[in-house]
């Protein structure tokens, strides 16, 4: 061994050093390199193996083929080598570098094991806090905002004030609002989560932050576990963060009004997605399944949207992907542009003469305002932004809202891979790292690979990318009583076999019902034709119906409507001087009823009407013999039920479907 380093010292000192030098930084730069190839698990395993074995192999052949070619003094073979090795350094560097950024932008879209969880404490701006206020709180000691850390936060503040618990937000706001209470407990991102009710579109101005209590604990959201990967069926729920910034942290609030589920199959490259208008009144499942409008259960969280939507459309959810709709600008510019179909706007279209406008992504109007005008196009960010968020100008409002972003996250998904360069890639990567939040792990994100290379396979063999089924729930205008609002809110029922459609198209997607043949098929040439959507245009039955006023109606007519809908029906007949009592009416004729109208029939057990049962003449008193107010009756009676009908006018209904 002596005599070999004696022989090595004799050779000439400058290929002595570069075989020193070349070896060395060979050896760090294949260590990086191994590293990043391994750290993509699932891809392309079989070829990661061999480029790792031959590039080692290479190694020790460097190393000892030089070694000898030093001690017989052969230096062009050295200076070869040596230049074959330098570029194989190179490409280590640039690949190890790219592996790395798209390893990271993946895994930064992850959410964090832990999170910052933050309570207010907040009254109305104008309110004067002190010792006697009441304070509101959410019951729930599962609601880590709304009751854990307002506990805590309580404490800390060694407040003495009177507690007043509630089972919901918007009651606990209305009461706020209405100085029931002077004060409540909400999450940190109250705003986000209540301003897109029509009542609390001024709360960031109207309220003010009293007191704020934070702590780092447990990700709730990452509870949420799945073990599929992208080799099997995905269903996947896409929640909108309306944020007024770029970029996507790790606690940032969605305000349910974005609610989109997609279900694929890598095997038939075959995709589903359905938008829930964010006014469709459901069973909550956080809320022991009482009915509110779906958008109101963000604010109890994740978990509980999913559990919510998942119980809706009947399907098991294996991941959600919080997506920051501001960084849609960022997204669809790196892009270059994506092309969409831009709908002409059908309410108030003259307003931009005839173009769509909306407000730029930082909510500002006037010379910010961003106009498209209508037809297929491309758009930049800022366009298919307020495209997306749009509708106002269109008279389906949010439903045409729905369908215009299905049709920028479609067009978004057939340019994503369209990428020109390794630079426009990573562009691509930083927008989606950025805006987006999701609970799956980077194992199961790099299991995309596979699906990613079928979907490029069928692009260069002419094919579609993905076959996109965009389904629609059919919806019907359901104003609806709240109890713990004391007021009327505007919702949306939906159809049942709509839903049913939606269903089972979701699951033969899914591999897991079969998709029925179509025996007939009709042609006209008179007739547009349309794509068959899932859901669309099915409206038999209705999926919850609203109790009508009874004022002024016979008591047979409330009895058998109690008996066709399961109700326990109570007569009380009432003398002047009861509070129930109404002498607007007849004498035999119900004057008030102990349910209001428009209260959800579903969560309507028993009811009470009350009759009235004497008149005290009075100058207004109906005159003429018994038919004639007989026939005054049924009149009431007609005016009653038409006024009830009123309310969904089958007309407004037409245009909008």
């Amino acid at each position: 061994m002596k005599k070999v380093f004696r022989k090595l010292k004799r050779s000439k000192g400058v290929y002595r050093y570069l075989y020193y030098i070349i070896g060395i930084l060979y050896i760090i730069s294949l260590f990086f390199f191994v590293k990043s190839l391994l750290s993509l698990t699932g891809i392309e395993t079989a070829i990661r193996i061999i480029f790792i074995i031959f590039f080692i192999l290479y190694l020790i052949l460097y190393l000892f083929i030089n070694l000898l070619n030093l001690l017989r003094r052969k230096y062009k073979v050295v200076v070869i080598t040596s230049i074959i090795s330098f570029i194989f350094i190179i490409i280590f560097g640039i690949t190890s570098y790219y592996i790395n950024m798209i390893y990271n932008n993946l895994s930064n879209m992850t959410d964090s094991e832990n999170l910052v969880y933050t309570s207010l404490l907040i009254s109305m701006t104008d309110t004067e806090f002190a010792n006697d206020s009441v304070l509101g709180m959410i019951s729930d000691e599962s609601e880590i905002e709304g009751n854990v850390l307002a506990h805590k936060l309580y404490s800390e503040e060694k407040l003495v004030n009177t507690i007043e618990e509630y089972n919901d937000y918007y009651a606990m706001l209305r009461d706020l609002y209405s100085g029931e209470i002077d004060a409540i407990f909400v999450p940190s991102n109250y705003v986000t989560l209540f301003n897109e009710e029509e009542e609390y579109q001024n709360i960031a101005n109207v309220t003010k932050v009293l007191y704020k209590y934070s702590e780092e604990r447990e990700n709730q959201d990452l509870i949420l576990t799945s073990n599929k990967t992208f080799e099997e069926p995905l269903t996947f729920l896409l929640l909108g963060v309306d944020s007024e910034d770029y970029g996507l942290n790790a606690n940032a609030a969605f305000n349910g009004d974005t609610l989109m589920l997609i279900t694929f199959n890598p095997d038939t490259l075959q995709t589903t997605m359905v938008s829930v208008p964010r006014d469709t009144y459901v069973p909550i499942a956080c809320r022991n399944d009482a009915y509110a409008k779906i958008n109101s259960a963000a604010a109890y969280g994740t978990t509980c949207v999913i559990d919510t939507v998942s119980n809706f459309l009947d399907v098991d959810i294996d991941y959600y992907v919080k997506i920051n709709f501001k960084g849609v600008v960022e997204l669809v510019d790196a892009l270059g542009g994506i092309e969409v179909d831009v709908e002409a706007p059908t309410y108030n279209a003259d307003a931009y003469d005839g173009m769509m406008c909306e407000q730029n992504s930082d909510r500002l109007f006037g010379e910010n305002l961003v106009c498209v005008e209508p037809g297929w196009q491309t758009l930049n960010g800022e366009q298919a932004l307020a495209y997306a968020r749009n509708r106002h100008l269109y008279i389906g409002s949010d439903l045409d809202r729905i369908r215009h972003q299905q049709q920028v996250v479609e067009a978004i998904a057939n340019k994503a891979l369209g990428f020109s360069s390794v630079t426009n890639l990573q562009d691509i990567l930083n927008a989606v790292s950025n805006n987006i939040a999701t609970n799956m792990d980077i194992n199961t994100i790099l299991s995309g690979y596979s699906v990613i290379k079928n979907m490029v396979s069928n692009v260069l063999s002419g094919e579609d990318l993905l076959s996109i089924n965009k389904a629609y729930l059919e919806t019907y205008s359901l104003p609806v009583y709240v109890p713990s609002m004391g007021t009327t809110t505007s919702a949306q029922g939906y159809y049942e076999d709509s839903l049913e459609d939606i269903r089972h198209a979701l699951k033969v997607t899914l591999g897991e019902e079969s998709e029925e043949d179509i025996k007939t098929f009709s042609f006209s040439v008179n007739e547009t034709y349309e794509t068959y959507s899932p859901g669309k245009g099915l409206r038999q039955v209705r999926s919850n119906e609203v109790l009508p006023s009874f004022i002024g109606r016979t008591v047979t007519e409330a009895e058998e409507y109690c008996n066709s809908n399961g109700i326990m029906c109570n007569i009380e007949y009432v003398e002047p001087g009861s509070s129930h009592y109404n002498s607007s009416v007849n004498v035999g004729l119900i004057g008030d009823q102990s349910v209001p109208i428009s209260t959800l029939v579903a969560n309507i057990s028993e009811i009470t009407f009350y009759v009235s049962n004497s008149r005290v003449a009075t100058s207004e008193e109906p005159t003429g013999d018994s038919s004639e107010n007989e026939e005054d009756n049924e009149t009431n009676e007609e005016d009653a039920t038409d006024n009830t009908e009123e309310e969904l006018p089958e007309i407004i209904e037409d245009m909008i479907f």
